[in-house]
């Protein structure tokens, strides 16, 4: 355990590894979802995990991209078992964190339900409270991203909030209802602003419960 807590126990290491498990191949995509760690730091880390064996370094279409190898893929029952860990014993109080808005809208489009979407394009305009610009999620079957700049597409609906708000909903603090009662509001075509939560699937652990009141950690227990 300690030689393994060597190799991946550094700052960042796991949520590397977790945009990788998520898809994520090229640097800029990686940074993309971890937007605090510096490029020198992503950079190091990318190196220690290659070293640990976790992953390698190959030549894509489009420059230098990264792939997990076995050793690297077995690690998702760890990074799942954080973040479960994380999502039932850790205070959930969006409104008290420092947020950030780029993670989650990668997430957001990484989990959308292309399947159900409507077969015209959509581009869904966020206005977050305290951002200085808009952010655009642009929506269809085909493709699903985001920029901060309208891609070229009408703007069919429009969602105002706080960053807490959504991120207390895409987190599973709350349902979209009582998002909505907390200020969360989207306008455009009334059909479509009923099926928007509908078209993604929530955080991946937004099926969580946050342990009971009262409830305690359990106990590691050492053989006899």
């Amino acid at each position: 355990m300690a030689r393994a807590h060597e190799a991946l126990g550094g700052r960042w290491t796991l949520l590397i590894v977790r945009e990788l498990l998520c898809g994520s191949r090229r640097f800029n995509d990686i940074r993309r979802g971890i937007p605090r760690i510096s490029r020198t730091m992503l950079s190091e880390r990318l190196q220690e995990l290659t070293h640990a064996g976790a992953i390698i370094r190959v030549e894509g279409e489009h420059g230098p991209e990264y792939e997990l190898t076995e050793a690297g893929r077995e690690l998702a029952s760890l990074v799942s078992a954080l973040g479960t860990w994380g999502q039932r014993w850790l205070p959930r109080q969006a409104e008290t964190e420092d947020l950030d808005l780029e993670p989650l809208l990668v997430d957001m489009q990484r989990r959308v339900r292309t399947d159900i979407l409507p077969s015209e394009p959509i581009v869904v305009r966020f206005e977050i409270e305290g951002q200085r610009q808009p952010h655009f999620l642009l929506l269809r079957k085909t493709e699903v991203s985001w920029c901060t700049q309208n891609p070229g597409f009408p703007e069919v609906l429009t969602v105002r909030t706080r960053l807490s708000t959504l991120v207390g909903w895409w987190r599973g603090d709350v349902d979209f209802r009582q998002a909505q009662r907390m200020g969360l509001t989207i306008e455009g075509p009334r059909p479509l602003v009923g099926a928007f939560p509908t078209w993604f699937d929530r955080y991946l652990f937004a099926a969580v419960a946050p342990a009971a009141a009262g409830e305690t950690l359990p106990t590691l227990r050492s053989a006899s």
